[in-house]
């Protein structure tokens, strides 16, 4: 009998183990900066993006604004790493306007972070060439980020 206790203990614990890492709840995240860059100027990568230090923060806004003044485009680009990480995503270089990439939802469990990405089609379409990006900060974790 003690056995079939004990059995049935280790199971209960390995189960109660899996289910919490299946449970998933909302983080919150603010935006930082979206919209498009006009002319594909960024460059032709598709990128998703876990941010954790200022130097590579500084290194994304120069290459993101090689011709213009940084606070201009990122009215938040001071970020405290030591409260938060950034997450960035970056569309391709679409051909005509009217497309946006939307970070849309971010839910965690005890050991991942999961960001759900939104591809918008155009509503109007406009003869100038473009690349969507979506730039968020969330509360700094060591949990791995995966992109959906």
């Amino acid at each position: 009998m003690k056995q079939i206790i004990t059995i049935l203990s280790i199971l209960f614990l390995f189960a109660s183990c899996d289910n919490a890492d299946s449970e998933t709840a909302d983080l919150d995240f603010s935006t930082v900066l979206q919209g498009d860059h006009f002319n594909g100027n960024y460059g032709n990568t598709k990128e998703n993006l876990v941010i954790k230090d200022q130097q590579t923060w500084s290194d994304l806004i120069s290459k993101m604004n090689p011709f213009s003044d940084t606070n201009y485009y990122f009215p938040d680009a001071t970020i405290d790493f030591t409260k938060y990480q950034v997450i960035v995503v970056i569309d391709e270089v679409r051909n005509y306007g009217g497309y946006s990439i939307d970070i849309t939802k971010i839910t965690q469990n005890n050991n991942s972070i999961f960001i759900t990405v939104e591809q918008l089609k155009p509503g109007g379409i406009n003869a100038v060439i473009t690349q969507p990006f979506h730039i968020v900060k969330i509360p700094k974790t060591g949990k791995k980020v995966v992109f959906k």
